[in-house]
């Protein structure tokens, strides 16, 4: 982080299994200007690291585990916003797999709130409870990737990502790359670029 008084933040959401760490390894590749924050999801996951919720019925979240991540990320937020040294008024999301879903759920339900979000490999959970305010989502910056060999989350939820964020007239930049699921050379490389420039270019 180059020395601002209220710099810009990130908050990094990362994938079931994995922990606060796990998308700290971007760090050096993102812009040197941002804060980042990262958090860690709060169930314990069967299989190691950590998870949001677990998945159901035709890929429906567990809806207390669902409802209890929401209140506690969405918490949060709010605790980055009002309690960090940073400039509220630019605060994104950087999310991979489950942690993307986390961070639709903050953009569509506190858009307001949101300057930007880097959707990596995910998809916008329709089928939950929570009212999203897509009537206030014309303009946000959205920066969506997927990979078209994704054995773990189908390249066509991406597409119907973005798809709704067409929709609701999103300022939306949309990837396709030949990966798997993960964030790739070519991936990392597009997404930081597209934040430098929503932060206004070096």
């Amino acid at each position: 982080m180059r020395g601002e008084t209220n710099p810009p933040a990130v908050i990094l959401l990362h994938g079931r299994g994995a922990n606060e760490d796990d998308l700290l390894g971007l760090a050096d590749r993102l812009d040197e200007r941002v804060f980042l924050v990262a958090a860690r999801a709060p169930f314990p996951f069967q299989y190691g690291g950590f998870t949001w919720f677990d998945i159901v019925d035709a890929g429906s979240p567990e809806p207390g585990m669902f409802a209890e991540s929401y209140q506690r990320l969405s918490q949060f937020w709010d605790d980055v916003k009002n309690g960090y040294p940073i400039d509220p008024s630019r605060m994104f999301l950087l999310g991979f797999s489950m942690g993307t879903m986390m961070s639709y759920l903050i953009a569509l339900t506190k858009p307001r709130t949101v300057a930007g979000v880097a959707a990596n490999s995910g998809y916008i959970p329709e089928n939950v409870s929570l009212k999203f305010q897509w009537d206030k989502v014309a303009g946000m910056p959205f920066y969506v990737a997927h990979g078209v060999l994704d054995p773990v989350i189908p390249v066509k939820l991406g597409r119907r990502a973005k798809a709704l964020l067409e929709d609701a007239k999103a300022d939306l930049v949309y990837r396709e790359y030949p990966m798997g699921h993960e964030i790739s050379q070519e991936n990392l490389s597009d997404m930081t670029t597209w934040l430098t420039e929503k932060l206004g270019g070096q």
